[in-house]
């Protein structure tokens, strides 16, 4: 059942039941490709904290986690593809099932700066899982193993994604009102 929804949120896009649903047939999936390995999970914060925990849950292949803390530098909007390191991981990952979980992929630009700078670090593999994808936002091809839903470019908040570092805990992804964001006035 989903949650009461804020009167900022213009529609849900995807239900709480819907995310569940994906989460399993995405852990399902990874399951079946990393049988017999461990995994370690790398999420970027803060967006994928939610996704991460519920991934994680749902998986049955053991699994270790890390994070980690990016910016990108250029308008509040878009990304500039230039990276700055805010939390670096706590170990070392050479020779480890990498799998980076994402909230979503928008441009491009900063997740493939990431997939570069992971595997500089020797990994036995990297890939990515992300619940969400922009195609018609992409600027660079990154590719992307595992896709939770692909959608349209449109400002969307809830299960880790956020506005102004709030909705982040609304359980399902909805799609905010413009004159919540809009800079009029």
């Amino acid at each position: 059942m989903t949650a009461d929804v804020p009167k900022e949120i213009e529609r849900v896009l995807i239900s709480e039941e819907e995310i569940a649903a994906k989460v399993a047939e995405l852990a399902k999936q990874v399951d079946a490709d990393y049988a017999g390995k461990e995994i370690l999970l790398v999420g970027v914060l803060k967006g994928a904290v939610m996704f991460m925990a519920d991934f994680a849950r749902a998986l049955s292949t053991p699994v270790s986690m890390e994070f980690m803390a990016v910016s990108s530098y250029g308008s509040s909007t878009s990304s500039s593809g230039v990276v700055r390191i805010l939390k670096d991981l706590d170990r070392e990952i050479a020779d480890k099932h990498v799998l980076v979980v994402e909230d979503i992929i928008d441009s491009g630009l900063t997740l493939s700066w990431l997939l570069r700078n992971m595997r500089s670090r020797g990994p036995a593999s990297v890939e990515v899982v992300a619940l969400l994808r922009k195609p018609e936002a992409a600027k660079v091809n990154v590719p992307v193993k595992y896709v939770g839903f692909d959608i349209a470019t449109e400002f969307v908040v809830g299960y880790g994604l956020d506005y102004a570092e709030r909705y982040r805990d609304l359980p399902f992804v909805g799609l905010l009102r413009p004159e919540v964001y809009s800079t009029s006035g």
